[in-house]
């Protein structure tokens, strides 16, 4: 037995000695195969290299053999007979070879638009060979470049030149941007394509003349896109930057202006921040491309998560103006015009309500910063028909009808619907209750929010029904669960105390909460008198509360009395014609 235990071990141990042989193997094979084929991938990349290499002298040498009026590419500046891409194989492999050519300017003679000035200022001519193979592996594109000259002196030139300047946001010059040049006025089509180079110019010699000839774009990936425009053209009869005109030994000097391409998104927001889809308003940017022609001019409209995003954006000041039909713009963070820069995603909150005839948007600013201004005073008026005032910086949330059970709880003593939409005491039997409380809805402000004044409508009370005969009391809390409970307090702090008057400062002890309710105390000292209230509401600042501006809703066609002050600037005054159903009024204030 133990001689054949003694072999059955044995066996065990020479098929681990195996398998980890035949690891070891399959380490050393593998490193191997991938030097192996490392070392020919890098024997192929430089015999790509050495193909290319004979391309290049191949072009140079079919150059060198041409007379010198037939150097250049066919419809281009200079004119010619060579190709400006040609695809080509050699040894079963396709490369495509790019020739570039331009005139030159030297300075032994002076240079255009210089001291002394080149009225001849083709003197040679750059050639530059780009050989590139797609399909060959980690191959870099091969670029190679000469210069031509004339074998004979040069002659007074018939032709100008064209000077292209490309820069960007912050005029620092944009190499490597596209031009596209293109001239149908010629006997033959020009067209050029090239690239500016590290000073971002790209310079045109020898340019046959002409009167708003040559249409340019200019572009970049990644970037906006600029050109010029044809005058009398349809939508911009007037163009800013027309066709560029060459004249015989003249420097004709065009600049542009590209930069990165930025995100924006828009979001329609309720004051609560909820989200509203479907809301149209247009976007209009400051540059103009001809007289009263913008650039970037168009209508939107949000998605049904109430969303519009675009990341192909110029870079500008783009002002938004509301135009839906059922929802009035009441806010807008960041304010008008919104200042997008290159290169960045920019989020904007439209705060919308529902549609009121006539509404005004107040926007208060500071002179110096042009930042918005809270808690600015802004008062309307319009003779003795219409007088209201509002807080910048404050949203405002209020509740005018109770009917169909809109409230938490009723002690059975508060009538919601006689009249509809107001408060009252219950009259039974010829006589009003005594007393009534009613405890509102739960109010979600959207965010963490700040509190500022409890009011409700009307102010006065009738005489009969005693005094304070309206008290409220506030709660809130930063989450609501299935246990919730509310402790309504007055404006100490504590439960021991009501408002009594309406638009009474809220205690601070309820900021930084998110949900917020209110209870109403009805109380009367006669059978026959009741307390009214068909309106109540409170302000309140949060992540969806405009900075700066307050709206002005359901508004009469007129003209209204604008006044706004605030501690520490002067007061501004203005009168306003409202006109039309939406109107922004922009306030800047002096200190």
């Amino acid at each position: 037995m133990l001689y054949k235990n003694l072999k059955n071990n044995s066996r065990a141990f020479t098929l681990i000695e195996t398998l980890v042989g035949i690891a070891v193997f399959v380490v050393v094979s593998t490193a191997i195969y991938q030097a192996y084929v490392s070392l020919f991938n890098f024997i192929s990349l430089n015999q790509y290299k050495i193909v290319a290499l004979n391309l290049a002298n191949e072009q140079f040498e079919i150059i060198r053999n041409l007379s010198y009026s037939n150097v250049g590419i066919p419809g281009s500046i200079p004119n010619g007979t060579i190709p400006h891409i040609q695809n080509i194989n050699r040894s079963g492999i396709d490369f495509i070879v790019t020739t570039t050519i331009r005139n030159v300017d030297q300075p032994f003679d002076g240079t255009i638009g210089g001291t002394p000035n080149d009225l001849s200022p083709a003197d040679n001519k750059l050639v530059v060979v780009e050989v590139n193979c797609p399909t060959c592996i980690n191959f870099t594109p091969l670029t190679l470049t000469t210069t031509i000259a004339p074998k004979s002196l040069e002659t007074s030139s018939a032709n100008g030149a064209l000077l292209i300047k490309v820069f960007d946001a912050s005029g620092v010059p944009v190499s490597g941007a596209n031009v596209s040049i293109r001239n149908y006025q010629a006997t033959t089509t020009i067209a050029i394509d090239d690239v500016t180079n590290s000073s971002g110019v790209l310079q045109i010699v020898d340019a046959p003349p002409g009167i708003e000839a040559y249409e340019i774009y200019v572009s970049k990936s990644g970037y906006s896109s600029d050109r010029t425009y044809p005058n009398g053209g349809i939508g911009n009869p007037n163009p800013s930057k027309p066709h560029a005109t060459v004249i015989v030994q003249q420097v004709t000097q065009i600049s542009f202006s590209i930069d990165k391409i930025s995100s924006i998104t828009f979001n329609s927001v309720k004051s609560d921040c909820v989200a509203i889809p479907n809301v149209d308003f247009s976007l209009k940017g400051a540059k103009q491309i001809g007289t009263n022609v913008y650039k970037y001019n168009k209508n939107l409209a949000t998605n049904n998560l109430g969303i519009y995003s675009s990341t192909t954006m110029e870079w500008d000041y783009y002002t938004v103006t509301g135009t839906d039909s059922a929802y009035d713009i009441a806010g807008i963070n960041p304010l008008n015009p919104i200042s997008l820069n290159p290169n960045v995603s920019q989020s904007v909150l439209l705060i919308v309500s529902p549609k009121d005839p006539r509404t005004l948007l107040v926007t208060v600013k500071d002179s110096s910063s042009l930042l918005p201004l809270t808690d600015a005073t802004v008062r309307l008026r319009k003779g003795s028909v219409f007088d209201r005032t509002q807080i910048t910086g404050r949203g405002s949330i209020n509740q005018t009808d109770w009917s169909g059970g809109a409230y938490s709880y009723n002690d059975g003593n508060v009538d919601v619907s006689n009249p509809s939409g107001d408060l009252t005491l219950q009259y039974v039997f010829g006589a009003y209750n005594p007393s009534g409380v009613l405890e509102s809805t739960t109010i979600d402000t959207g965010s963490v929010s700040n509190f500022y004044n409890l009011d409700w409508l009307p102010a006065g009370q009738p005489v009969g029904a005693g005094s304070d005969s309206v008290k409220l009391q506030f709660a809130t809390n930063a989450v609501i669960t299935g246990t919730t409970t509310w402790d309504y307090k007055g404006p100490d702090g504590t439960s021991a105390t009501y408002y009594t008057v309406p638009n009474s400062p809220i205690s601070s002890v309820h900021n930084g909460d998110r949900y917020a309710r209110y209870k109403v105390y009805l109380n009367t000292i006669s059978a026959t008198n009741t307390p009214i209230v068909s309106d109540v509401s409170f302000t309140v600042t949060s992540s969806c509360t405009p900075p700066g501006q307050v709206i002005f809703s359901d508004l009469d066609s007129g003209t209204y009395r604008l006044d706004v002050t605030k501690t520490g600037y002067n007061a501004f005054g203005q009168d306003v014609d409202v006109n039309v159903d939406w109107i922004e009024q922009e306030v800047i204030l002096n200190q």
